[in-house]
């Protein structure tokens, strides 16, 4: 069994041995799954808790966004029918609190800098066009998707830093193993550099790749920069900068396509320092290329409460 298969059968039986991460079954739900974005807005609205099919998918974007993810990305993350079911059980337990809903939802997907997120933000539930396939994005998955003219031996060593996680070490550990930034500087909101402990190669990467596509650039521009312009070693820090600033595959993510969160997990009744590290995984993601809201066969838009920064204390005291 090849490496990159088996830490993904690993993050699944993570999330199968976590206890209050379970969805309930078709059977539990009463009734066939939900199959269309209308009948997930139905649900939604009723505060129901259904099965959902593994035909729909959901991403959070920007509210008034005509893509899926900001434009200049290549490809769209999107989370599964697994997190769409999580999402029903938020509305229903919280929706007499509707900003640990929209906030929790934010968490579920990975998102950082929450305390003080005050961006609008809906949630996009739709359907795929015929043809495209959603992928799973492990650090594999990238390199196959992705030609950037780096060894095969930077991706074992990236899946090795990312293997060697243990009951008290993260996602978060093993992007400050790789890449020299520092845990707890990333968390406090800084941004990569040499003055959070970032390192030479690291910081070179990013360099020559450019801005990203939050900064207006196309991700398809960025892999072409980093491949022509990087001068430096083609390694695991190398390859774990470019996918951080070309695709938007933060210090959170898991590398495995499973979903983690440092902040509180909304499901476990326990503050966020009393959670252990396999309690803070969350769902299955996918990355699929991104499009417009239009271009899809059929789509809703969920408009998301997130209350005001500064007022969740939910996401470190815990949510119940």
């Amino acid at each position: 069994m090849d490496l990159s298969r088996m830490r993904t059968l690993l993050c699944v039986l993570v999330l199968a041995i976590v206890g209050g991460l379970a969805v309930a079954s078709p059977a539990a739900a009463g009734g066939r799954c939900i199959s269309t974005p209308r009948e997930y807005q139905a649900a939604w609205e009723a505060r129901q808790v259904r099965c959902v099919a593994d035909t729909l998918f959901a991403t959070t974007h920007g509210r008034g966004d005509r893509f899926l993810y900001p434009e200049g990305f290549a490809y769209a993350w999107a989370g599964s029918s697994v997190n769409l079911e999580a999402y029903l059980r938020l509305r229903h337990r919280y929706g007499d609190e509707p900003a640990k809903v929209g906030v929790g939802i934010l968490s579920y997907v990975g998102y950082p800098g929450l305390d003080t997120w005050s961006f609008p933000t809906d949630l996009a539930v739709y359907t795929l066009p015929r043809g495209v396939q959603a992928r799973v994005p492990t650090f594999a998955e990238w390199f196959r998707l992705v030609d950037l003219g780096v060894p095969r031996a930077a991706l074992r060593d990236l899946e090795r830093s990312y293997d060697r996680l243990g009951r008290t070490e993260d996602v978060v550990d093993a992007f400050e193993d790789v890449t020299g930034c520092r845990r707890a500087a990333l968390l406090d909101g800084a941004f990569p550099s040499a003055e959070i402990g970032c390192d030479a190669d690291f910081m070179g990467a990013l360099t020559a790749a450019g801005p990203s596509p939050y900064e207006g650039a196309r991700s398809t521009q960025c892999f072409a920069n980093f491949k022509a312009g990087y001068a430096g070693p083609r390694n695991a820090s190398a390859l774990r900068a470019v996918l951080y600033q070309c695709q938007d595959a933060g210090f959170l993510n898991t590398g495995a396509g499973r979903g983690y969160n440092t902040y509180a997990h909304p499901f476990v009744c326990e503050p966020a320092a009393a959670q252990s590290v396999a309690q803070r995984y969350t769902g299955r993601e996918f990355v699929l290329p991104n499009t417009t809201l239009d271009e899809l066969p059929s789509y809703v838009d969920i408009t998301l409460d997130i209350g005001e920064p500064g007022q969740r204390p939910f996401l470190h005291q815990g949510y119940c």
